[in-house]
C-alpha cells in the first residue's frame, strides 16, 4: 500500500461530476482547506477513476476494505482515522475521496501541484490494481450535464451555467407555455413570431437547446434576468458574483 503524508484537501461535497471538483487553480480564500496527516494512494484503471471521479454510487467493497481507516486527520495533536478516505488516480487525472462512513464518494478534491506530481513519481513503472466491478450507464440531464458542455469554463462560470439550468429544469415543471415563449424571444428576438407558434415542449427544448453548449455575456445576461424576483435564485447569483475577485491561495509557496 502506497501513502502520501500532509495532503491538503478542498473537499466538495455531493458533487456527482469531476468538473465540479475544483482544481487547485480555481480553488478560493474562503475554501476550507484541510490537512489530512496520511492517506493511501490507489492506482486504479481509467474505467474505475472515471467512475469515482463522475459518479455518486456504490464503491467496490474490495476497494473499501483495503482503505478501511488507513487515513488520518491530524486534530489537536491526535492522529484521527477516517473510515474510508484514499486518493485515487488512472496515471492522467488524481481525485481524493472520503466517503464520510459510506460507501460512495460523498466529497472529493484535487490535490495541490506539488502533491500531484509526487503521486505521478510514485506510480512510475507501476500497474493499475483491478477491482471487480460492472460500471453502470450514466444518463445526463440539465441537472448533471455532459463534461463536453462545461469544458473550458471557468469555476464561476460552470457555477452560473449551473443555476440557469436549474431554472430551465424548475421552468418544465411549474411554467406555462407564455412564460416559455417569453423567454426565448428574450433570447432569441429575431425569431419572435416563430415562437409564438411554438408549442410548450417545442418552445423548453429551444431554451435548453441554446442554453446548453458553451457559455457567454449573453448567458450571463439571459441567467441574470431570470434569477430576478426568485429569492433562491437571487441569493445564488449574487454569491457567485461576489467571487469574482477571489484568488485563490497560491500565493502561499507551501502549496507549490
Amino acid at each position: 500500500m502506497m501513502y502520501l503524508h500532509d495532503v491538503w484537501v478542498n473537499w466538495f461535497e455531493g458533487e456527482e461530476n469531476g468538473y465540479n471538483v475544483c482544481h487547485f487553480h480555481e480553488w478560493r480564500k474562503e475554501d476550507g482547506i484541510e490537512l489530512l496527516d496520511q492517506v493511501p494512494l490507489l492506482y486504479v484503471t481509467e474505467v474505475l477513476f472515471h467512475y469515482i471521479e463522475n459518479d455518486l454510487q456504490e464503491l467496490p467493497k474490495s476497494l473499501l476494505e483495503n482503505v478501511y481507516q488507513r487515513a488520518y486527520l491530524r486534530r489537536n495533536q491526535e492522529r484521527v482515522p477516517i473510515d474510508y478516505a484514499f486518493v485515487a488516480t488512472d496515471g492522467i487525472s488524481i481525485i481524493a475521496v472520503d466517503t464520510m462512513g459510506y460507501s460512495v464518494p460523498i466529497r472529493k478534491s484535487r490535490l495541490i501541484p506539488r502533491q500531484e506530481r509526487l503521486v505521478y513519481d510514485m506510480i512510475n513503472k507501476l500497474e493499475p490494481t483491478s477491482f471487480s466491478f460492472t460500471p453502470p450507464q450514466k444518463e445526463y440531464h440539465p441537472l448533471s450535464l455532459p463534461p463536453e458542455q462545461m469544458v473550458g469554463l471557468t469555476r464561476k462560470e460552470r457555477q452560473l451555467k449551473q443555476i440557469l439550468m436549474m431554472i430551465i429544469d424548475q421552468l418544465k415543471q411549474t411554467a406555462h407555455v407564455a412564460e416559455l415563449r417569453y423567454w426565448l424571444t428574450e433570447w432569441a428576438p429575431g425569431n419572435y413570431e416563430k415562437i409564438q407558434q411554438m408549442e410548450f415542449e417545442e418552445v423548453w427544448q429551444k431554451l435548453y437547446d441554446g442554453f446548453k453548449d458553451g457559455w457567454s455575456s449573453d448567458h450571463e445576461e439571459i441567467c441574470r434576468k431570470m434569477v430576478r424576483g426568485q429569492p433562491f435564485f437571487e441569493k445564488l447569483w449574487e454569491l457567485e458574483q461576489g467571487h469574482i475577485s477571489s484568488s485563490n491561495p497560491s500565493s502561499n509557496q507551501a502549496y507549490n
